[in-house]
């Protein structure tokens, strides 16, 4: 037999949901900006990003597009109710583990080690544990469909 869904949605799903779309939309901003090379977002950063980001392999711009269109998806899936949103904020960890990857292996010139950028990269590893772990819970409730 089927467990019915409550008919109404819980408050706390709506105000995770827009939070985790407004975080995420901003990471699809920044990849679309980037990608689009848009020169009055990228002269915020330092010139050696762009040598970097050129230099992306292949699988590296797939781990990227990966993690940021997929925690978009898992935003929206979330927002809709949708059980697949574990599944989408699951695939957007695996993208950004690669990206990660990535770049802990190649050398990043001081003016991108600084102490804002890795703040700014542990909160978006705990923003998409944070989001993945709400949608196992409100899974595992009864929530999504």
């Amino acid at each position: 037999m089927m467990a019915t869904l409550p008919a109404t949605t819980p408050r706390h799903l709506w105000i995770v949901g827009v939070i985790s779309l407004l975080w995420n939309a901003f990471g699809a901003f920044d990849y679309t900006m980037t990608k689009f090379r848009d020169p009055g977002y990228l002269a915020q950063f330092p010139q050696e990003m762009m040598g970097i980001l050129d230099a992306f392999p292949v699988w590296v711009n797939a781990a990227w597009a990966i993690g940021v269109w997929g925690a978009v998806a898992g935003s929206i899936l979330l927002l809709l109710r949708s059980r697949h949103a574990v599944h989408a904020f699951f695939i957007s960890i695996v993208g950004l583990a690669g990206s990660t990857f990535y770049q802990s292996t190649i050398d990043m010139p001081a003016s991108m080690e600084t102490p804002g950028m890795k703040a700014m990269q542990i909160a978006i590893w705990a923003a998409a544990l944070a989001f993945l772990w709400y949608a196992v819970r409100q899974y595992k409730a009864g929530l999504l469909r």
